[in-house]
């Protein structure tokens, strides 16, 4: 596989933007501890993988073995920076939901040999990006199949317990979220729609600050009707439970090894 970075500018957030991803490789090419591909695709399937709050583009492949976990399947990982922004049209900053979900998907089909079908196209993140994940998925449900989040900050009412959270919500959303920013009120507009529903991945470690969040909004997809999996384990907020569920998500998703 190839791990390569990409630098290039967006129309949306109008500044220089740094992106990895990762690509199968040629067939044949073998390497000592990884598994090489046994063939090679002309389109490939994509996941979107995005990053927490504190992170960026980079963290993905910082603090996991995410390289070795996809090695031996037919799919390009593209991890793009978000800020801080909840992957969401700032009220008081950049345009990052119009940029995660309709410029970037055009940019790394123009970049790089992936499907633009919807069976073939899936969105993960930890914490901020597991928010990001399912928003991709849930509000664009004719685009992605499938979504995971881990540790998901999926409802919004978290960045109430304190001041400083308070303030930087404001920021993001307004005073008040939008109806569009609401996963809770997105997917119950879409259980209601005759539009495809995602498959939804979740999993959050039963210490998590935000384990309570993770179960309102389990409970509250699943009396909808979602084709939920849910897993729970003890664990924290933290990068050793995210790199265990990478590899669980990877293994979940409908895509076949070499």
């Amino acid at each position: 596989m190839a791990l390569i970075h990409c630098d290039f500018f967006s129309e949306s957030l109008k500044t220089s933007c740094s992106m990895k991803v990762i690509i199968p490789q040629k067939t044949g090419v073998a390497q000592i501890g990884i598994d090489a591909a046994k063939k090679q695709k002309d389109k490939y399937p994509v996941l979107y993988l995005l990053h927490g709050m504190s992170d960026d583009y980079s963290t993905w492949t910082r603090r996991t073995s995410l390289e070795r976990y996809v090695s031996k399947l037919p799919l390009v990982v593209v991890m793009p920076s978000g800020g801080r922004s909840h992957y969401t049209d700032m009220a008081s900053g950049p345009l990052y939901w119009t940029f995660i979900s309709e410029e970037l998907p055009r940019i790394v089909k123009s970049f790089f040999p992936v499907s633009d079908r919807r069976e073939d196209t899936f969105a993960a993140g930890n914490s901020m990006g597991g928010y990001g994940a399912l928003k991709l998925a849930l509000r664009k449900p004719d685009k992605f199949s499938a979504a995971g989040g881990f540790s998901g900050a999926l409802c919004l009412d978290w960045m109430k317990s304190s001041d400083t959270r308070a303030v930087e919500a404001e920021k993001i959303f307004g005073k008040k979220p939008k109806p569009c920013d609401d996963l809770m009120k997105i997917s119950s507009e879409l259980a209601r729609s005759s539009k495809p529903k995602p498959k939804l991945y979740q999993g959050c470690g039963t210490e998590d600050f935000l384990y309570k969040y993770n179960i309102k909004f389990k409970n509250h997809v699943e009396k909808l009707g979602y084709k939920l999996t849910y897993a729970e384990r003890p664990g924290l907020h933290e990068w050793g439970f995210w790199d265990q569920e990478i590899q669980n998500f990877l293994k979940w998703l409908p895509i076949k090894s070499y």
